[in-house]
């Protein structure tokens, strides 16, 4: 038996874990560096988990029906909304200590920000973290991976 958890069981927790920093992310606060470093992480592992699903059902046997290939390319978008959303949240960082630095620096007045905002970055990567439930669910609806057998486990 593998290390791995079967790939039914694998994507529903992605899922949760996705729904759950979607709903950090909704909640946001202000968006200070530690916040946002620690949310870019779970994008990132989010991101991993969706690749490392595609890794072992790729690695058990090729892929050539049109079931099988809808199955990857799910698995890849998803993979892709969790590398978007951390790259939002990236920015958002970049955002939001450069703020902070101009308005630590600044002598008098206010400090004119250009761009979308830490908040505004922050929402964009909470709606491609949004898609991310909705993906796995798809998969399951359809069937693409087979349902989790705890039974069948060895043990």
């Amino acid at each position: 038996m593998s290390d791995s958890p079967e790939p039914a069981e694998a994507l529903s927790r992605l899922s949760t874990d996705a729904l759950a920093l979607h709903r950090a992310l909704r909640a946001g606060g202000k968006g200070r560096a530690r916040t946002l470093a620690i949310w870019i992480t779970d994008a990132q592992a989010l991101a991993r988990s969706a690749l490392e699903i595609l890794l072992d059902l790729t690695q058990a046997r090729p892929h050539t029906t049109a079931e099988d290939l809808l199955l990857l390319e799910r698995l890849a978008q998803i993979a892709k909304a969790a590398q978007d959303a951390g790259a939002e949240l990236t920015a958002a960082l970049v955002r939001a200590v450069e703020n902070q630095r101009r308005c630590a620096a600044a002598s008098s007045g206010p400090v004119v920000v250009i761009g979308p905002s830490p908040k505004q970055l922050i929402a964009s990567a909470a709606d491609l973290l949004g898609r991310i439930p909705a993906l796995c669910h798809a998969i399951h609806r359809e069937r693409l991976v087979p349902p989790t057998h705890h039974a069948n486990r060895l043990r």
